[in-house]
């Protein structure tokens, strides 16, 4: 059996047709879901690339594996989905962006920071990288998308400035895609040629050169991120009368929390405050998505050309949302649904998930379910002394009895954000924590006061109460409930839970005989 583990680029979870977004486009996506299982309560582990990619990748919570925020390297010492694979006599590749830092003190300090195979595994996250394309900078060497844009023309020093994220002006000027004011221009890139389609073109040849060899291949696309600047015609697909109306209220600027209102002062909340913005950046935002779709489709063509669709374990997500104005902010991060809820699709293709497809599942589903699920599909060992996450195949295979977590949890890390500059803290000052049940969710942020909202009441999460009297018992519950949910994190990672269980009250065994009479 293959795996294709495709993910989206802070894709929100209510953007896509079989989710019930009324004016957007994704049938192949759709038809993805008919095949499968839509988990519709599935969330992140945090609301920032890194640190819930990493989680994507090893299984572990944010607060275990170290990686708080994008510019944080994952340790050496943690343990990837990749090398889980490898060590197992498989090879997962990739096709796109990862968010993956190397280690390079760790590696150092092991002497491993040489060219040996094993130091750019390591440095890679123990992906086998077809092409590497983190797309919010000029392509690097690893990736060999910038010579593909001279080859078919696109001149200059740096054609993905230049070119894919920008457009031309009514004035005949070049315009950059990182003014939003800009992206309801055509790239001038021709779509073809444009970040989605390339990365597709890579994942197809991909599995054209297998053959009938079994493969595993993890394609993450960088959209619809920003630069939000799409190609014609997916520019103008959609207008703002076709997206969702903003989710935003007055009564949430009236006594707002110190954290929330330090956010609202950083650039890309004050864009997205203004109703121009949000009428240019959503259309060409939900373009983004419907080419992405489109060149899904085109992969899954593939896949039953090649015989293999059929033999193909397929998990569709995304790393996190974005806010889009949204509770009058920009970018992602904060613990709203909007941002932590994700879109999360799976299809066995084998019979014994044939009961549960085209259904939609309510169990709280997180990232870090990703590597045990995988690992369980293709009957390897999981290491349980590392693993935070449940696997989903019970859930696929229609196992209404297994037990199953009440709540999920994410975490945030802003030292690297202007809101600590704003509020005078320390980069280690900048933490919180969150719990969402199906009626609460609860935030515990390091030197400030909770948030909490009764998502029953206010599903919008407009009214915090945080502050409330009335509910100090839910949130000295919640208190609890975090304190014994970190209290469990699997931080004992050198040793298996058999090694433990082993050498448990085996000290005479190792002839040590102490506090004898």
């Amino acid at each position: 059996m293959n795996v294709l583990f495709v993910m989206a680029d802070q894709l929100r979870w209510d953007h896509l047709g079989c989710a019930g977004h009324p004016g957007l486009r994704t049938p192949n996506l759709d038809a993805l879901a008919a095949r499968g299982v839509r988990f519709t309560r599935a969330f992140a582990n945090s609301g920032v690339c890194g640190p819930s990619r990493m989680s994507f990748y090893t299984g572990r919570y944010p607060v275990s594996h170290g990686t708080t925020w994008n510019r944080v390297p994952l340790s050496v010492g943690e343990v990837t989905l990749g090398e889980m694979l490898r060590d197992c006599g498989h090879t997962l590749a990739l096709a796109g962006k990862t968010h993956v830092l190397p280690d390079t003190a760790g590696l150092a300090r092991l002497h491993l920071e040489g060219g040996s195979e094993l130091a750019a595994l390591l440095a890679r996250g123990s992906f086998v990288e077809i092409d590497r394309y983190d797309g919010h900078h000029p392509p690097g060497p690893e990736s060999g998308y910038a010579d593909y844009l001279r080859a078919h023309g696109y001149a200059g020093d740096d054609p993905w400035t230049e070119h894919v994220i920008a457009g031309i002006g009514p004035d005949g000027e070049v315009r950059s895609g990182w003014q939003m004011r800009n992206v309801h221009l055509p790239a001038r890139v021709a779509e073809a040629h444009s970040e989605t389609a390339y990365m597709t073109d890579r994942a197809i040849d991909f599995v054209r050169a297998q053959g009938t060899k079994p493969w595993m291949l993890h394609l993450s696309y960088v959209k619809p991120h920003w630069p939000y600047m799409a190609p014609a015609p997916y520019h103008a697909m959609y207008s703002a009368d076709d997206c969702l109306p903003v989710v935003r209220s007055d009564a949430e600027r009236v006594d707002p929390h110190p954290v929330t209102a330090a956010y609202w002062r950083q650039e890309e909340c004050v864009s997205f405050q203004r109703d121009d913005c949000i009428r240019t950046v959503r259309p060409a935002y939900q373009g983004l998505i419907t080419q992405l779709d489109h060149h899904l489709g085109r992969l899954f063509d593939t896949l039953d050309a090649c015989d293999v669709l059929d033999d193909t374990f397929i998990v569709f997500t995304a790393d996190h949302g974005d806010f889009l104005g949204d509770h009058w902010l920009g970018e992602k991060e904060l613990f709203y649904d909007t941002v932590q809820r994700l879109p999360f699709i799976v299809v066995d293709p084998r019979p014994a998930a044939d009961a549960t497809r085209g259904c939609t599942d309510e169990h709280f589903v997180e990232s870090v379910d990703l590597v045990p699920t995988l690992l369980d599909a293709l009957g390897l060992p999981a290491p349980a002394h590392r693993l935070e996450g449940r696997s989903l195949l019970p859930l696929l295979r229609g196992d209404a009895a297994v037990p199953w977590r009440d709540l999920t949890y994410s975490e945030l890390d802003y030292a690297y954000r202007e809101a600590r500059l704003i509020l005078g803290k320390g980069v280690h000052e900048c933490r919180g924590f969150s719990l969402r049940d199906e009626r609460w969710r609860y935030v515990w942020w390091l030197g400030e006061r909770e948030q909490l909202w009764d998502l029953q009441a206010d599903p919008a999460q407009f009214h915090d109460l945080g502050a409330d009297a009335g509910s100090e018992a839910v949130r000295g519950a919640f208190r609890g409930r975090l304190l014994d949910f970190l209290a469990r994190r699997r931080h004992r990672t050198t040793v298996t839970d058999e090694q433990v269980e082993r050498g448990t009250a085996a000290h005479k065994r190792a002839g040590v005989f102490f506090g004898q009479w």
